[in-house]
């Protein structure tokens, strides 16, 4: 991936909106399992086209193979590994972790014992998704109970014939997003391997089978790891040197996870967590990033346009990047359904521009923006002003030569 020549490129973080009747037939499941497969490539068809409206250059196929397949961002995986199983909760038995958001419950428990947390304040209520309230009782978890081993080589297959097929004639650069190790394996109990370290490592290798499949087909990879960050709120026994030290393991396995693969075809994306939450307690960008950019990648993805974090620009004056890589900060979010002004997209690029260079700069979403944002009508309204935005900042940054 060469450095931008004459303006910054963008893209977004993941999963978009669905057709209704795409929808309509997810809701019927197995029954209805053949329609799917047959409405999918029209589908994804129509989301391409709609990217490429809305004037963005690396595009997917909205997420639309893995809700297929009758899975989400985190869950699709569970049907394309070996070794996991759906086992009953124990109640007696302490958790492998906190909750999503451990440190903020701390800080607002009226709010979490709303029930708010879980279901967010806005987004939509679609298949997949919770209505308001108090979360369901966990009954069923994943557990690692034997060696684990990808067995989703159709399944990835499709998903890259999918958006292979929906880019012919076409100049844009197709990406595909796939979880990351952490993501996968951290907060699921192991009851196979001698130890945590050697069962993250499997749960890399048992990754690397996707991640290849995406490469090979000449496409972008975004790897998936809001475990990255988000793990701070997860462990809230941490200090923040303990934590730098379980995030430096971390980076072995993510890196472990790509091993042979083309870096320049490699993207990392990490947020604080699509939660509708009060994020005070997040990890600072900060303590981090230093950690971050010693990932294995082509281009690294960040959740930057958030109110706790829009600030953290000013991170990379102190934090470079590895030569030849890119940043690629968020400056539209997924928190709120206001639609960000093309001049505020601008003035947040053009900020990234003076401590990275416009050359080493892409243009994103804080993260997949089709599950929370409220109305489909609002997400392409936020893809349209993020490639305004970029091309406003090109055009600045350009014509200052």
């Amino acid at each position: 991936m060469q450095p931008n020549v004459d303006r910054i490129p963008t893209s977004h973080g993941g999963n978009l909106p669905r057709p209704e009747a795409f929808d309509a037939l997810l809701m019927e499941g197995e029954r209805r399992r053949e329609a799917i497969v047959a409405a999918l490539p029209g589908a994804v068809d129509d989301v391409i086209a709609r990217q490429v409206d809305c004037g963005l250059d690396i595009v997917n196929d909205g997420e639309y193979v893995k809700a297929a397949g009758g899975g989400n961002y985190g869950s699709y995986i569970f049907g394309r590994l070996a070794g996991y199983s759906l086992e009953p909760v124990d109640p007696t038995q302490e958790p492998k972790r906190d909750i999503s958001g451990a440190r903020d419950r701390d800080e607002f428990p009226g709010f979490y014992e709303s029930g708010l947390w879980y279901s967010g304040s806005g987004g939509p209520i679609r298949p997949g998704f919770s209505t308001p309230g108090a979360p369901p009782p966990v009954t069923k978890e994943y557990v690692c109970t034997g060696p684990l081993a990808y067995t989703g080589h159709d399944a990835i297959a499709a998903d890259v014939a999918a958006i292979v097929d929906g880019l012919r004639g076409r100049d844009q650069i197709g990406f595909i997003a796939a979880l990351g190790p952490l993501s996968l394996a951290a907060g699921r109990r192991n009851e196979h391997y001698p130890d945590e370290e050697s069962y993250l490592v499997a749960a890399a290798e048992a990754m690397r089978e996707e991640y290849r499949a995406i490469t090979d087909a000449g496409l972008v990879l975004q790897i998936d790891e809001p475990e990255f960050t988000t793990g701070w709120q997860f462990h809230p026994e941490f200090d923040v040197d303990q934590y730098r030290f379980y995030l430096e393991r971390c980076v072995e396995v993510i890196n472990h996870s790509t091993d042979g693969l083309p870096r320049d075809q490699i993207r990392i994306h990490t947020c604080w967590g699509s939660g509708h939450r009060p994020h005070t307690q997040d990890i600072e960008l900060r303590h981090i990033a230093d950690l971050f950019v010693k990932i294995r990648a082509q281009v690294y993805a960040v959740e930057s346009s958030n109110v706790r974090h829009a600030h953290e620009w000013r991170v990379w004056e102190d934090v470079k990047l590895p030569e030849g890589t890119k940043l690629m900060p968020g400056v539209v979010g997924h928190a709120t359904d206001l639609v960000e002004h093309p001049e505020l997209v601008a003035e947040r690029l053009l900020r990234f521009a003076s401590v990275v260079g416009k050359e080493h700069l892409e243009a994103g979403t804080d993260c997949g923006i089709g599950s929370r944002v409220g109305h489909a009508e609002v997400v392409w309204a936020k893809l349209r002003a993020l490639s305004q935005g970029a091309a406003l900042a090109s055009a600045e940054l350009w014509r200052r030569g």
